[in-house]
């Protein structure tokens, strides 16, 4: 599992738009249900906001009690042949939306719900981002590195 991280000042999808740090995450086409707490617990901690005092890389979302913008991404996961994107790698729609929502659940349960926002899963949005930095972390399980068709 994969997820794109980053910090905003601001952002918002046309059918939910709120304030929030922007979650974006690639979804494999193997199973990584084992990896989703491990996920969320550092979406949720990673330190990418000053303190009061304008220390930074010291506050997280939870220390600051920011919202959460997650938004399913396929295309993030695509792989170029030649100037064509494949989308090979990435988990079917119907396993993708279920992971999808496990996701959000478990970011609900760990965190506030009321400030998990997110997009409609597989709707073509317009999203709106004013990056704060900008600040963009990748955050890669070891084994969605791997090729699950090798």
């Amino acid at each position: 599992m994969k997820a794109i991280v980053q910090r905003v000042a601001q952002a918002s999808v046309t059918d939910n738009g709120s304030k929030a740090e922007g979650t974006f995450m690639k979804m494999f086409s193997h199973d990584l249900s084992y990896c989703l707490p491990l996920r969320v617990r550092k979406i949720l901690n990673l330190r990418v906001f000053e303190d009061e005092s304008g220390k930074h890389w010291s506050k997280s979302v939870m220390d600051k009690q920011y919202e959460v913008l997650c938004v399913s991404q396929f295309t993030l996961q695509c792989i170029l042949k030649g100037n064509k994107p494949d989308y090979h790698m990435a988990m079917p729609t119907e396993q993708a939306e279920s992971f999808y929502n496990n996701f959000l659940e478990q970011l609900r349960k760990a965190y506030k719900p009321e400030l998990i926002k997110d997009g409609k899963f597989g709707a073509y949005m317009q999203v709106h981002i004013q990056n704060d930095g900008p600040v963009t972390i990748e955050l890669e399980s070891p084994a969605a590195a791997v090729d699950p068709k090798q």
